[in-house]
């Protein structure tokens, strides 16, 4: 309970500081957002209002005045699922999404008034609602100032997420540990042939982490064989096919535990040509070199610099970002990547993933993905995936 509002009291400097009195985040098909689940432990499916507590029943003019430090920011759920909300979250009230008809715009007007939110005030809907909707919402509620922006409470929340706190840090080494284990079964499994398919390795990673607690596969594991690993990302993420034959097999693959997954990539070498030698080589040397910027304080376009230096001296190019963070989804802030919009500094708490890798349509791909934590001595690494070598 105490870090679920600890992360409210960081989503309300923002509201205090935007003058804003009523904060709504969505999770549903096609708008997914983890943040409410950082905000509130409820799994997915639901809108969730952020308002200040009723007795401050003076809202939008002098906010900082209005909304001071005995102020606190409640939370309200409608989920979806009333009886998974009620098992999982943490939120102050729930409210069934069918008594909206499921319908956004009923529930943002009926949070309002149970609120008993002053006319006038400022109301912030998520960044990814549509204009046509964003219209239908300014048309339903004419008492309020209806906010629709990329700097949002959304944003803000995703920025706060970049930085892992005590209970996410303990889950993530928990996390790594299974996710260690299961590198070293499917590395003993290939080299006995119990592996064989691209489907044996998909389908065993699925197996072995829901059978050590975890819920399952972070995202969908791609296996590809010698002859599809020339994709970043291969299509379909796994078949029936030959898995680590002759050549170049890449496995990516990640275990999410308490909603936060972990990413790793491995590649299997056999019997490689030159031209595949040397793509391995210099990946490995990619990922040493990377590895020695991972330092708190230091721009994390450094790391992608280096990463890019290395492959461009040798007339290769990485067509996709050194890496990224991970969380409760695969990919979030902080990006590391040469042409990023923002400037990331590497600090204490920050969790991602380092994946140099390269790819050729006739000699296939190789990468080499690995899960760091900042901490403050410096940089942990918390999985042990490698290139394997058979």
């Amino acid at each position: 309970m105490n870090q679920y509002q600890e992360r409210l009291d960081k989503i309300r400097d923002y509201m205090v500081r935007e003058g804003i009195d009523l904060v709504m985040f969505e999770d549903a098909e096609g708008k997914r957002d983890a943040g409410i689940r950082w905000l509130t432990g409820h799994p997915r499916d639901a809108l969730l209002f952020l308002f200040f507590e009723p007795e401050s029943t003076v809202h939008t003019a002098a906010v900082t005045e209005k909304h001071g430090s005995a102020s606190a920011l409640k939370s309200l759920l409608v989920p979806w699922d009333i009886n998974l909300a009620k098992a999982y979250s943490t939120a102050d009230v729930l409210i069934p999404y069918s008594d909206f008809d499921r319908i956004p715009i009923k529930a943002i007007t009926g949070a309002a008034e149970k609120l008993k939110i002053p006319h006038g005030a400022k109301i912030e809907i998520p960044p990814l609602t549509p204009y046509p909707v964003f219209l239908d919402y300014i048309s339903e509620l004419t008492d309020f100032d209806i906010i629709c922006r990329k700097r949002s409470a959304v944003s803000y929340t995703q920025n706060c997420r970049a930085v892992k706190d005590s209970e996410e840090i303990a889950i993530y080494r928990k996390a790594a540990k299974i996710t260690n284990k299961i590198i070293d079964l499917v590395e003993k499994n290939v080299r006995s042939g119990k592996i064989k398919t691209e489907a044996d390795a998909a389908m065993f990673i699925e197996l072995e982490s829901r059978k050590r607690g975890c819920d399952g596969t972070g995202f969908e594991t791609i296996a590809a064989g010698q002859d599809r690993s020339f994709g970043i990302h291969a299509f379909p993420a796994w078949t029936g096919a030959p898995f680590a034959g002759q050549g170049l097999s890449i496995l990516d693959f990640g275990l999410s535990l308490g909603g936060y997954t972990t990413d790793v990539t491995m590649t299997f070498v056999r019997d490689p040509f030159p031209q595949q030698q040397k793509m391995v080589n210099l990946v490995e040397k990619a990922v040493k070199l990377a590895v020695e910027t991972l330092v708190n304080g230091y721009d994390t376009k450094l790391t992608a610099i280096v990463i890019d230096e290395i492959f461009t001296k040798q007339k290769k190019r990485m067509v996709h970002a050194a890496g990224h963070g991970i969380g409760l989804d695969p990919h979030e802030l902080p990006f590391i990547k040469c042409r990023s919009e923002e400037n990331w500094i590497l600090s204490p708490g920050m969790v991602f993933a380092l994946e140099p890798g390269l790819y050729d349509p006739i000699y296939g791909g190789c990468r080499l993905e690995n899960d760091f934590l900042m901490t403050e001595t410096g940089c942990e690494k918390l999985t042990d995936a490698k290139i394997v070598y058979l």
